[in-house]
C-alpha cells in the first residue's frame, strides 16, 4: 500500500490521549492509532449509509418469520460452504 505523509496538529490533551493509547500496547505508534481511527470512521460511515438505505427502502412486505427463515437458510448455506472448504483443504 502506498502511503502519504501528513502533518497534523493536536492539542496537548489530544497528544496525551494518543500517547496513553499507545502505552496500553494496543497501538505501536501515533500513525497506527490515527489509521485505526480513520478505519473506524470509514466503517461507521458505511454502517450509517446502510441504515439510511434501509430506512429509505420503507417497510418490507415480508413477515418477520419469512425474513428470519431466509436468514437461517443463508446462515446454514454459509456454514455448509465453510465446512466443505475446510474439508477440501484438510
Amino acid at each position: 500500500m502506498q502511503t502519504t505523509r501528513k502533518t497534523i496538529t493536536l492539542s496537548q490533551q489530544q497528544d496525551a490521549w494518543v500517547k496513553a493509547r499507545i502505552a496500553t500496547g494496543d497501538y505501536t505508534n501515533d500513525s497506527e492509532y490515527i489509521r485505526a481511527l480513520i478505519r473506524r470512521d470509514q466503517e461507521q460511515s458505511l454502517l450509517k449509509q446502510a441504515i439510511d438505505d434501509g430506512i429509505a427502502s420503507g417497510v418490507s412486505p415480508r413477515s418477520l418469520k419469512d425474513i428470519w427463515s431466509a436468514a437461517e437458510r443463508r446462515a446454514a448455506a454459509a456454514a455448509k460452504a465453510t465446512r466443505s472448504m475446510r474439508a477440501r483443504h484438510a
